[in-house]
């Protein structure tokens, strides 16, 4: 007998493309038919954008599911999954949508296949609004192996704003479980590097964009040698113009704490490495053992590995203590912006946001029911930073073809 259909109100929290990632990603995980409304209600224009259309295709081909009322613009999709395939799946957004986001809905999926899987993810490698691919790279991919994942990703073209054009392939073997994982002592900063890059027209300002990442170093670290690489991007590996910068923080108990940002039209190249530090510098002054990108795609990771001991994370939230967040389980206490440094988010009703990590959770909940709790940290180190531990009681998936 099928299983009921699950209602997931996509208008929810921050009302974005999180909502359809995480649904979608633990619907085709899990078997659940499910059923999105309200897609994208929470945006200046509601519905499926075209990224977020070649997600949802992906996932339909990577488990030989079905797919209705998928197309752009449209505001509500059904999802029924079938079993998950391994082999080569392809997704291009055709826009300069984020690579990085179809690699956050399909990724979790492959990993429970019955056989190695290729991705091939074509659109933008460095965009806004999403991590940059020396992101995944550099920060997650480590955190993630944590986690038992096993991926390599090759970056085979990088494609920019507004083209895109950029292909990355990502080789990926199944695993039986996930593990979880603790990541609650920081320690202090041992090193920082970072990656300056610059494609096509851009070639001048490269020394610029890295210079702008050194002169903004992190408090406490000031005597740590920041080494920015300077990267012009050859021509046949990169589509369109593009540059930007990303400045990894390594810490002793192996963290990885970033900052980053992308060049615009008239912004001067060593504002863009200013914006980068500040990002960083407010991920490590909040106290955090995770940065504000590294939060949503950890919990979700987190739902899905062991319950025999919690996965657990210290996340350093910069206001006040003040929202209850309504879950399928109870209610959790989180502050107004769940996400670390005041960058990330989008407004809700209320004139305040609900940022991804938020979503992440409360859609975990409701479709994998699983268990999480946040508190307060009481590290005597944390006492005076908005630091708060997030604890995640798995549900033991298993890869049943292991």
């Amino acid at each position: 007998m099928a299983a009921p259909r699950v209602e997931v109100d996509g208008g929810l929290l921050e009302g974005g493309g999180q909502i359809l990632r995480v649904s979608t990603a633990l619907s085709c995980l899990l078997g659940l038919p499910l059923r999105v409304q309200k897609i994208r209600a929470g945006r200046s224009t509601p519905g499926l954008r075209p990224q977020h259309l070649s997600g949802l295709e992906m996932i339909r081909d990577l488990c030989a599911g079905q797919l209705e009322g998928a197309d752009i613009g449209s505001t509500e999709i059904t999802f029924t999954p079938g079993k998950i395939q391994g082999g080569s799946h392809t997704a291009d957004t055709k826009t300069a949508g984020s690579v990085c986001l179809l690699l956050q809905v399909s990724l979790p999926c492959v990993l429970f296949a019955a056989s190695p899987s290729e991705l091939r993810l074509r659109g933008g490698t460095n965009a806004e609004m999403a991590p940059q691919i020396d992101y995944t790279a550099m920060v997650f991919k480590p955190i993630a192996e944590k986690f038992g994942f096993k991926f390599n990703c090759d970056i085979k073209m990088r494609g920019y704003y507004p083209k895109g054009g950029g292909e990355v392939i990502v080789q990926v073997s199944p695993v039986k479980q996930l593990n979880p994982i603790n990541i609650t002592e920081r320690g202090s900063v041992t090193k920082i590097s970072g990656r300056a890059f610059v494609a096509g027209a851009c070639h001048l300002k490269c020394e610029g964009d890295g210079g702008g990442g050194r002169e903004v170093p992190p408090e406490g670290v000031r005597d740590l040698y920041v080494n920015i690489q300077p990267v012009q991007e050859p021509r046949d590996l990169a589509f369109g113009n593009g540059s930007g910068i990303i400045i990894v923080a390594e810490t002793s108990t192996g963290c990885l704490l970033a900052g980053s940002a992308l060049g615009k039209r008239g912004v001067n190249a060593d504002k863009v490495g200013i914006d980068a530090a500040e990002m960083l510098l407010a991920n490590l002054r909040h106290g955090g053992a995770v940065d504000e990108y590294l939060q949503d795609q950890v919990a979700t990771s987190g739902t899905r590995s062991e319950p025999v001991g919690f996965e657990r994370l210290v996340v350093a939230l910069s206001v006040h203590f003040n929202t209850d967040f309504q879950t399928p389980t109870g209610v959790a206490q989180l502050p107004d912006h769940f996400h670390g440094t005041g960058q990330r988010g989008f407004p809700n009703e209320n004139g305040t946001r609900d940022p991804p990590h938020q979503t992440a959770i409360h859609f975990a909940e409701q479709l994998a029911k699983a268990k999480f709790t946040v508190k307060k940290s009481e590290e005597e180190g944390d006492a005076s930073k908005d630091a708060y531990i997030i604890e995640c009681h798995g549900v033991a998936m298993t890869n049943p073809h292991l």
